[in-house]
């Protein structure tokens, strides 16, 4: 999915779950702005590392592990 669909998708509620979920880390990571002006590829390798670790364990959080 582009980066205009995505964010369009995102605001009118009609990702996925998974991708939801990144969205909401990336909002209370204070990145979310960054995101929806200039895509995910902005975001550095440690913001982007740290989002995906909290997806997993949230992921691990559902599952009962």
């Amino acid at each position: 999915m582009n980066k205009e669909k995505e964010v369009k998708a995102y605001l009118a509620g009609e990702l996925l779950p998974e991708e939801r979920m990144k969205y909401e880390i990336a909002e209370e990571m204070g990145l979310l702005d960054q995101v929806l002006n200039e895509g995910w590829k902005s975001l550095s390798a440690k913001e982007t590392g740290r989002i995906g670790g909290l997806m997993t364990k949230r992921r691990r959080e559902k599952q009962g592990f």
